[in-house]
């Protein structure tokens, strides 16, 4: 048993060595490092132990040093100029093995050079890894040269404020398209050796919750890297989200800060889902398979690959709610013809398979305007209240593997709370209760409340357009406790469920 004067001895002896950085030919972590970060885990772990004091994490430290943010931006949007237009000169061809491994680099000089325009943002390297097999991600998702130029390049970025946990910044374009993501590089590497596996996948199955990957970059200057990923926008800026949950299936610690219930969106967690919406969100049979179905086969790949600690991001947009809202805003003078924050129409999205209702049926819609809220994107669905919703859902954070550290941190946070309810856990464990979480706790199938209108519902091809009222909504004497009850429940109901929605 390990004593807190014990703790406290192992977390000051490995605060006061001085940390050595990674060996530069294996990157391996040094001994020191290593005792370090164990002591750390152990001492905020610990019930006894105080709070480690905030800090700033290093990567992101040397990124805040290395340039304004502006700079950043110009030089990530000149990068990915050069590269692609570079790109396109290239003759299109089946995907090597040894694609996968290309690194392609470019030097841009503040005063250009024969390949390079000039410009204003400090000298700086730029690198471009595996082009080949991410131009083929792109034509896969049915996105153009042009189109990935004018929504990356076309307007300058937009700094999202609420960068979330891991410390990351989030850009996102101007046409709500394309998220950029800044990475680490443990993330980076371990996203370079995703990519066959991830080639192999979206060629199998494109009904997938997994991030679209469409390219991944690094810009070096001043000695430092940054490593960005471009990504798909799971949640688009002009479709107002009235609720926002990240849910990884854990219970322990697993609710909200003070700080982040200050937030005008706050982003809640699994404990906060279970007391706000104990009888779940409601859908109607067909996406509730697909959706289930959908999971269980993202979990057996991130499985596969020794992925854990990833979450589901569900962005809901109340229906109901924004029609009394816009109702209010015309009766108190405001613009008739207002129906999001920023007055305009969500945009159709140039890719495919990017919305969340594509995500999980496998099927692209075409590309033209969105008329109606039905055809935002999300996937229809119903609350307790018997209200109207759109969610919008996606599997985030998939870079973390399973490896030392985090086996370390498991075995300690097991000593300290119930082993099963803890964030961390090894990979089958973990996909298992996130599936169970998700398809049993957080979505729920919708009942009916007659055999005629089972019936009627069979041979109706617009299922999602019947009115549910109060027969969607779980008995009104369901407490928290039976919700924790069902997140028990075993997950071969629910692969059944999922194999007749096929």
């Amino acid at each position: 048993m390990i004593t807190t004067g014990a703790c406290f001895a192992w977390a000051a002896h490995a605060e006061a060595a001085i940390e050595e950085p990674n060996c530069p030919h294996c990157d391996t972590m040094s001994v020191r490092t290593l005792r370090r970060r164990i002591a750390l885990i152990l001492c905020n772990s610990s019930t006894h132990c105080p709070p480690e004091p905030q800090r700033k994490k290093p990567w992101l430290q040397e990124l805040t040093m290395l340039t304004p943010s502006s700079a950043l931006k110009g030089a990530i949007q000149l990068g990915i100029t050069h590269t692609v237009g570079s790109l396109s000169q290239k003759a299109e061809r089946d995907v090597l093995m040894q694609d996968f491994y290309v690194v392609e680099s470019i030097f841009f000089p503040s005063e250009g050079s024969n390949l390079t325009p000039a410009h204003h943002h400090g000298d700086f390297r730029f690198k471009t890894y595996a082009p080949i097999a991410f131009r083929y991600f792109r034509e896969l998702f049915g996105i153009r040269p042009d189109d990935y130029l004018y929504s990356l390049c076309n307007d300058p970025l937009i700094e999202l404020s609420n960068p979330g946990a891991s410390g990351s910044i989030f850009y996102v374009t101007s046409d709500d398209e394309f998220i950029i993501k800044t990475v680490q590089h443990k993330e980076a590497e371990f996203l370079q050796k995703l990519l066959p596996g991830y080639f192999m996948n979206l060629n199998q199955n494109k009904r997938t919750l997994l991030p679209k990957f469409y390219g991944l970059y690094c810009v070096q200057a001043g000695g430092k890297n940054i490593r960005i990923v471009v990504m798909n926008n799971l949640l688009p800026r002009s479709v107002p989200m009235h609720l926002k949950y990240d849910l990884k299936g854990s219970t322990c610690k697993r609710r909200a800060s003070p700080k982040e219930r200050e937030k005008s969106v706050p982003t809640y967690k699994d404990l906060d889902f279970i007391q706000d919406m104990p009888e779940g969100i409601q859908l109607e049979p067909d996406n509730y398979n697909a959706l289930c179905k959908t999971i269980q086969r993202d979990c057996l790949l991130l499985q596969s690959f020794k992925i854990m600690d990833y979450s589901l991001l569900v962005g809901i947009h109340n229906t109901d709610q924004a029609s009394r809202e816009r109702s209010g805003a015309v009766e108190g003078g405001g613009s008739e013809g207002a129906v999001t924050p920023d007055h305009r129409r969500p945009q159709a999205q140039k890719a495919l398979y990017s919305t969340a209702m594509e995500s999980i049926q496998g099927e692209a819609k075409g590309k033209g305007t969105l008329e109606t809220e039905d055809q935002w994107g999300g996937i229809p669905a119903r609350n307790s209240k018997g209200e109207r919703i759109l969610i919008y859902i996606g599997i985030i954070d998939i870079l973390q593997s399973y490896r030392f550290i985090k086996k370390i941190e498991h075995s300690w946070k097991a000593l300290v709370h119930d082993g099963d309810t803890v964030s961390v856990h090894h990979p089958g464990f973990y996909a298992e209760r996130f599936q169970r979480f998700m398809c049993s706790t957080v979505f729920k199938k919708t009942l009916k409340s007659s055999p005629s209108k089972k019936s009627r519902s069979g041979c109706s091809s617009v299922v999602r357009r019947h009115p549910m009222g109060s027969s969607a909504s779980a008995p009104s004497g369901q407490t928290v406790a039976d919700a924790r009850l069902m997140y028990r429940t075993h997950l071969s109901q629910t692969d059944s469920e999922g194999e007749s929605g096929e």
